[in-house]
């Protein structure tokens, strides 16, 4: 039988050859570039840590730029704003609407505040006013008391004109419904004529003579149109039992009813309305229908006209201008549109009037011109 010798490696019988050879092995191992076969480090976690790097430093700067940029879009501590919750409403609506008018900086900080306080059931309705720059704290404390007052009370005295009106009306609210802001919603009365028919034939006038007289109360949500809608509102009330049968007779519309009701107001004092709306008819109706009021053209001057003011040739001039002006000339009362429906019936065509020893007023009537300019030397 063939013995098959085993095969043994240099390593196995090392001999002083096998040994140099194996060292020189090593040593060439050692200095051979084996970068080409081996396998390549991956690069992946050095990305992701750039990316997670970056991605932090976008959220950061993202968080403090929403910060400082929504605290620049809050509402100045020099305005106010309006705020109406209506009843039943949540901590997330009203935070909504107090995030509406820049008053906080979102809706769910102003829910979790409200969480926080344990207000969540406390909330009052109603209209509110807050300035800017007023914490959560200050503005939920002010929900859950209530609205401080149903309004201010805006008084509007008989015989004031459009403008005054604005004035009275801009200091009452302090500024708030300004005096410009009342003007252009007053301006033109076409703009109403489809919610107040009366209004027809004022035609595109401003609503001078139709702001009725009279106290208003007005809230925190009221502007400039809705004061004005008061007004009109009053007006329409008011005449609703007027009859108006008289100056259509005469020949007059309900604009031009208004017109001589408001000359009434300004010429004469509260016992003499009737006579003196007489007198204007009888003017109108005569062969010289010059109503001669100098309460038109100190409407048209801003004061107490001169004898050359109220003869110049204006247009509301009621010596140079037959009939009656092209406007009224303030607000009328109920009880100078009542003495036009339903005036004295009388001949006389002249009225005078001067201060008494008593602070009021004497008034002398007279049929012709003579009797008049006797009145007044008297």
């Amino acid at each position: 039988m063939t013995r098959r010798s085993k095969q043994i490696t240099y390593s196995e019988r090392p001999t002083r050859a096998s040994r140099r050879a194996h060292a020189r092995g090593e040593q060439m191992f050692r200095t051979y570039d084996t970068s080409s076969i081996r396998p390549r480090r991956s690069k992946a976690p050095i990305v992701v840590a750039v990316v997670l790097v970056v991605v932090v430093i976008a959220v950061i700067a993202f968080l403090l730029s929403t910060c400082s940029s929504s605290k620049a879009d809050l509402l100045p501590s020099d305005q106010t704003a309006v705020v109406v919750v209506e009843s039943g409403e949540g901590a997330m609506a009203i935070g909504q609407s107090l995030a509406d008018e820049k008053l906080v900086e979102s809706a769910d900080a102003f829910a979790k505040r409200v969480v926080a306080l344990g207000a969540e059931s406390s909330l009052l309705p109603g209209a509110y006013e807050f300035r800017g720059g007023t914490s959560l704290d200050e503005i939920i404390s002010a929900l859950r008391q209530g609205p401080s007052s149903t309004g201010i009370a805006l008084t509007i005295p008989e015989g004031l004109t459009r403008e005054a009106t604005a004035q009275v009306i801009d200091n009452a609210t302090d500024g708030r419904i300004s005096a410009e802001d009342f003007l252009a919603v007053t301006a033109n009365a076409s703009d109403w004529v489809n919610q107040y028919s009366f209004l027809q034939s004022a035609g595109t006038h401003s609503l001078e003579g139709f702001l009725f007289p009279k106290t208003y109360t007005v809230t925190a949500v009221d502007d400039a149109r809705s004061v004005t809608a008061m007004m009109l509102d009053q007006f329409q009330t008011e005449i609703a039992n007027l009859s108006f049968a008289y100056p259509q007779s005469q020949g007059l519309d309900l604009y031009q009813t208004v017109i001589l009701a408001s000359i009434v107001e300004k010429e004469c004092a509260d016992e003499h309305r009737t006579t003196v709306a007489s007198v204007f008819y009888n003017r109108l109706a005569s062969d010289r229908p010059y109503l001669e009021s100098d309460a038109t053209t100190a409407y048209e001057v801003g004061h107490d006209p001169t004898g050359e003011e109220v003869h110049s040739d204006t247009p509301y001039s009621t010596y140079t201008n037959a009939g009656l002006p092209p406007t009224p000339i303030c607000s009328p009362s109920l009880e100078c549109l009542e003495a036009v429906c339903n005036p004295d019936s009388t001949d006389y065509l002249f009225f005078y009037f001067r201060p008494n020893d008593s602070g009021g007023l004497d008034y002398f009537f007279s049929r012709t011109y003579e009797e008049h300019q006797q009145a007044i030397a008297s």
